[in-house]
């Protein structure tokens, strides 16, 4: 079955009228109650929801279910339970944009040339020893989202929070999501208070976060944008949808509620690897509005038909705020912004009552462009023919069901030709247990074993010459099978960056 942007959507690209989305918004959801009840009533069956749970610069080792020591998330810890956690999840990039894209194609950032975060796509540097590529800042709408791949199978998807993949030309609306609320091209809040608006942080710009009218003092953006979840939820009950639920926490600023930092306080220790508790307070708020979202699946019957997926979009974020550092990734090494197993390993979780094991753990390597085709074999779809030919990721749905089950591949490979705090243009592959590190500034290789060195301490390029060859020509054929984009030399010199 061949699924492409319908009329409408090709339209919506070229206008945004308010006006028509306003429609759409307020009767929408009643138009598909009522085709829902009539699918009943034929005995039409009933397709899987998705509940797509994003967090911001959620590091691998967050979650209590991760070893986390200072932050306590009991809700997530029991969706993990009640489903399957992966060891070995990885974002398709250390930054955000990137893999947002990657999620909602399936396709490789390098292919995409989406490789770093819009803002700094739309404003490059051009001071350091190498010069960024010219990449691209708006998710092309020539791509088939998820989004529009379901709508054409009778779902209807909502996003709820953070986009971060275009301008207004390129919101949500564009791209298979007919319910669009707060997002934007801006990749952090103002503030986690209500109103969400303000200048400072990011010099005079104004920065808001829209679609949250009504608010009053001492609201909390995470809880609010959970809110506004709840009630697409309660909306789309009665009709197949995809919930994709983008919070902007635990990105900075780093603002948690007065009474859980002060209990995190509290529960501080010296020895405990995360020692910021206003992080931990807003780990504590994402986990509480985890639970809100699967109790209201609960109340609504909805909970044994959705597959719900809990993941992050980068390693977590090891920099300073406020002069205190954000997260500890430990035993990761680096952070946000790396290629090293802290900046791209993620926490994922996945749960689908009577087909996904309750409790199992998978130790498959998988990146985020798997989503997009394992949401769709969930959903009996099989997307459009040409957008499928290039589509990077493989879909999870055999080890979804049996841990044990190895995919029909053995490779993960990252690109990331830019500079960030942690690190200098780079690219990665990991095959196996090995993972080789290619730097740009210098030609450097760092060769790493996994199994056995975890936090990528000893460098094992000159030991194993044969494997970092072949690692090395192994990475360089598939940058240049997905026509990858590269630093230049900067002729004026630029600072030297080493990570």
């Amino acid at each position: 079955m061949r699924i492409v942007p319908s009329r409408r959507q090709r339209l919506w690209r070229k206008r945004l009228p308010a006006a028509a989305l306003a429609v759409v918004w307020l009767f929408g959801p009643w138009l598909a109650a009522e085709l829902g009840a009539a699918d009943r009533a034929k005995g039409v069956p009933q397709k899987p929801n998705f509940v797509f749970l994003l967090v911001d610069d959620l590091g691998w080792a967050d979650l209590g279910c991760y070893g986390a020591d200072l932050h306590e998330t009991p809700n997530i810890d029991r969706l993990a339970a009640s489903g399957m956690r992966f060891t070995n999840a990885y974002a398709a990039a250390p930054v955000c944009s990137p893999t947002r894209a990657s999620i909602l194609t399936g396709k490789s950032p390098a292919r995409l040339h989406m490789t770093i975060w819009r803002e700094s796509s739309k404003n490059r540097v051009f001071n350091r020893k190498l010069l960024p590529p010219d990449t691209v800042a708006d998710l092309p709408h020539e791509e088939v989202t998820i989004a529009e791949a379901l709508q054409a199978a009778g779902y209807v998807s909502a996003h709820v929070g953070k986009w971060h993949l275009g301008d207004f030309t390129h919101y949500p609306q564009t791209m298979g999501f007919p319910i669009a609320i707060g997002g934007t091209g801006w990749g952090a809040p103002q503030t986690f208070w209500w109103p969400y608006s303000g200048r400072g942080r990011f010099g005079n710009e104004f920065r808001y976060v829209p679609h949250l009218e009504w608010g009053k003092p001492g609201e909390y953006l995470t809880d609010r944008l959970t809110t506004e979840a709840i009630h697409v939820i309660e909306r789309l009950k009665d009709r197949p949808f995809f919930l994709y639920m983008c919070w902007h926490t635990v990105h900075t600023p780093i603002e948690g509620k007065p009474e859980l930092v002060e209990k995190h306080r509290r529960r501080l220790k010296p020895e405990f690897h995360h020692q910021n508790v206003e992080y931990a307070a807003m780990v504590e708020s994402l986990d509480q509005n985890v639970g809100r979202i699967l109790a209201k699946l609960d109340e609504l019957g909805l909970a044994r038909n959705t597959v719900v997926f809990l993941t992050s979009d980068n390693g977590g974020y090891i920099n300073r705020f406020r002069n205190r550092q954000v997260t500890s990734n430990a035993p990761l090494r680096s952070g946000k912004g790396s290629l090293y197993e802290g900046g791209v390993r993620v926490p994922l979780i996945v749960r689908w009552p009577k087909h996904v094991p309750a409790g199992s753990v998978c130790r498959t390597p998988v990146i985020s462009d798997d989503f997009y085709p394992t949401i769709l074999q969930l959903a009996g779809i099989e997307g459009d023919p040409k957008h499928n030919a290039t589509v990077d990721g493989k879909s999870l749905a055999p080890v979804l069901r049996n841990p044990q089950v190895r995919l029909d591949r053995d490779t993960l490979y990252w690109h990331y030709p830019h500079y960030y705090p942690t690190t200098s243009p780079v690219s990665a592959i990991r095959q196996g247990d090995w993972k080789l590190l290619h730097y740009y500034e210098d030609d450097r290789i760092e060769l790493y074993n996994l199994a056995e060195d975890l936090g990528e301490r000893t460098n094992l390029a000159d030991k194993k010459p044969d494997v970092a060859q072949r690692l090395k020509q192994q990475l360089a054929a598939w940058l240049n099978s997905v026509e990858a984009q590269f630093p230049r030399p900067n002729p004026r010199g630029g600072g030297r960056t080493r990570n």
